[in-house]
């Protein structure tokens, strides 16, 4: 099957990666742009969960701080080497993931973390559970794991704060 520029184009546009993984998906699904896209982010997900034993000893300290100067947060991401820390994608994940959690107020960082007589929902509670402020179809987790998927590399939230006047 012949797979057009554009078609490649698209793909890579969605998910950043590779142009022969984006034609390779292509192909694998007759040229469906929408099924190509699930393929490459499935792809992902097998990545990270290789990657999900591996090391994670370096990383940035990022603080976001609310226009009103009442709220802020200060998060801890990790990944594997200082040169994936070093770039801006990495810097503006962690920038990203601050800023939810000033906007979504999560307690716990993951369901494990969750007490088992807790009776709220992970959604609302644990921030890799919730939708991503960003982009509410993709939870907190799911924007990690396409991180991992492009960087190669393991990434991990460390610790988390979020400050409030008053509170």
């Amino acid at each position: 099957m012949d797979i057009s520029v554009d078609a490649v184009k698209e793909v890579r546009a969605q998910t950043s990666a590779g142009m022969l993984d984006c034609k390779k998906a292509l192909e694998q699904c007759s040229g469906d742009v929408k099924g190509a896209i699930e393929a490459l982010r499935q792809k992902g997900f097998a990545m990270a969960e290789k990657r999900a034993t591996r090391a994670v000893g370096e990383g940035v300290v990022v603080s976001y701080l609310h226009h009103n100067n009442r709220v802020g947060a200060l998060l801890e991401l990790n990944c594997e080497t200082d040169f994936v820390a070093r770039t801006d994608d990495f810097r503006r994940l962690a920038y990203d993931i601050a800023m939810h959690v000033v906007a979504a107020s999560p307690v716990y960082l993951s369901q494990e973390d969750l007490p088992a007589d807790s009776n709220s929902s992970a959604e609302d509670v644990c921030l890799l559970a919730q939708p991503f402020v960003r982009d509410p179809s993709r939870t907190v987790a799911e924007v990690i794991t396409e991180s991992i998927a492009k960087t190669g590399e393991n990434i991990r939230i460390g610790k988390f704060a979020r400050i409030e006047v008053g509170c």
